[in-house]
């Protein structure tokens, strides 16, 4: 798979720094320890170690499917897709110990683009984490603004782009479903206040993991319009 010798990376046969996510306090929302762990992910990342590993990756990018479950039928589409991908991941640690080693192996076998491959999965993870970001982002710009009108809009920013007429239909019949603004935040366990630190701080911590892995293909000139 292209490394040798225990914890190397892929390209630099360099030892990867430990690389373990610190465990949240137990009483932490599951927005707040979505929270910590980008922010971890993000540390990790700047503080010039440019490998990251896969399973710390995979284990915090699994924390998310609690966001999307809290959104409730609408975006249940989006849910078991991602946790399907991010599954794929979390058991492709066992073998490739980095993301660039599994997009290397791909790209070495021409399989990047094929469905089920490991390189189509960890695009799909990364829509999913602009998902979030983006409906973070649209549910902060106004105070009283809808979940509805910021779900619409974030999905038709991240996803529709890349989804059939067939699921674009449903995902905009879904839309209809969704909690209200005030069921939202009652489900995150947070208050006003709280939900609106929380979110920027996922906001704010997922914007570098997003371009690092968006980096990572077109680094290799994988374009991004799949």
């Amino acid at each position: 798979m292209g490394e040798e010798g225990g914890l190397l990376s892929y390209k630099t046969k360099q030892p990867l720094k430990e690389q373990s996510l610190k465990v949240v306090d137990a009483d932490a929302t599951p927005l707040t320890a979505v929270a910590e762990a980008f922010e971890q992910l993000a540390r990790f990342i700047q503080s010039g170690d440019r490998s990251l590993r896969l399973s710390t990756f995979g284990n915090a990018c699994s924390l998310v499917s609690v966001l999307f479950g809290c959104l409730g039928f609408a975006f249940k589409f989006a849910e078991l897709e991602y946790v399907a991908k991010v599954h794929d991941l979390i058991q492709a640690s066992n073998k490739y110990e980095t993301l660039q080693s599994i997009i290397d192996n791909d790209v070495k076998h021409n399989t990047v683009r094929h469905k089920g491959s490991h390189s189509r999965n960890l695009r799909r993870v990364r829509l999913g984490l602009g998902l979030i970001q983006a409906l973070f982002e649209n549910f902060l710009a106004t105070k009283e603004g809808s979940l509805k009108d910021a779900a619409t809009t974030a999905y038709g920013q991240v996803c529709a782009p890349f989804h059939n007429w067939a699921i674009r239909q449903a995902v905009g019949a879904g839309m209809y479903a969704l909690p209200t603004r005030d069921q939202l935040i009652s489900r995150l366990n947070e208050t006003d206040n709280s939900v609106q630190k929380e979110m920027r701080r996922y906001i704010d911590a997922s914007s570098p993991i997003i371009q690092y892995i968006d980096d990572l293909y077109i680094s290799r000139n994988i374009s991004l319009d799949w």
